[in-house]
């Protein structure tokens, strides 16, 4: 029987050499690094959507700036609208100008009828010359019948051509003052317009003065005729 007591074997705790790491140091870091690691995980998403996303001053800055380009475009477009209602019409341009060249034409169309005559003033020169042989048929003294047939006819004559005479006068003139009376236009009457105008006034006055001649015998009066001689 062996009386020798037993050895009890102990561990040893020994002091790990220089440079080496201790197994429980490197779980203990190891936890902690995947402690630390899900916590990042979880405050990525987050850090994202604080990074990734706009903020709500960016966003009203945004709608502020396309209120402000909207506003702009409004404006330009209203100021070019006040400046196409401020530019006057070519179209009524065009007519104002067409209508005094057309008076103008006009006036000048009668003075020259009033000089040369009419086919009115002709007629109604005929017209008094039978009046006058009717008038005559019957008898009478020479002077009544040069009166009658020859100086009716031809006072008929000056008066119809004084009336075109007046006429082209007084449409000759309208168009000459027509600017100075109606509404103001930006662009001035056309030199031809006014040149017509006045060729119509001038022989419109022309034609007065001639028709009045005519009409109290000044440029030439009326034939007499002599005393019949004494048998």
């Amino acid at each position: 029987m062996n009386t020798t007591p037993s050895k009890t074997t102990t561990p040893s705790t020994t002091t790990p050499p220089a440079g080496t790491t201790d197994p429980a140091e490197g779980a203990a870091d190891a936890v902690t690094e995947d402690a630390t690691g899900q916590d990042a995980a979880a405050k990525d998403p987050l850090a994202k959507d604080a990074t990734g996303t706009p903020s709500d001053a960016a966003d009203a800055a945004d709608a502020t700036t396309a209120s402000d380009d909207l506003a702009d475009q409004t404006a330009e477009a209203e100021a070019d609208d006040a400046d196409e209602d401020l530019e006057p019409d070519p179209f009524t341009e065009a007519r104002h100008g067409v209508g005094a060249g057309a008076a103008a034409v006009v006036s000048a169309a009668l003075g020259v009828v009033a000089l040369t005559g009419a086919w009115t003033g002709r007629v109604a020169a005929e017209r008094e010359t039978l009046i006058g042989q009717i008038k005559t048929s019957g008898g009478g003294s020479a002077a009544q019948q040069i009166s009658e047939i020859y100086g009716d006819a031809w006072h008929t004559t000056a008066l119809v051509n004084g009336v075109f005479a007046v006429l082209a006068l007084l449409v000759g003139v309208f168009v000459l003052v027509r600017p100075a009376f109606g509404v103001p236009s930006e662009r001035p009457q056309p030199a031809w317009v006014r040149a017509v105008a006045l060729a119509g006034v001038a022989l419109g006055a022309l034609g007065v003065l001639i028709s009045v001649g005519m009409y109290f015998d000044l440029f030439a009066a009326l034939p007499t005729a002599g005393a019949p001689a004494a048998g």
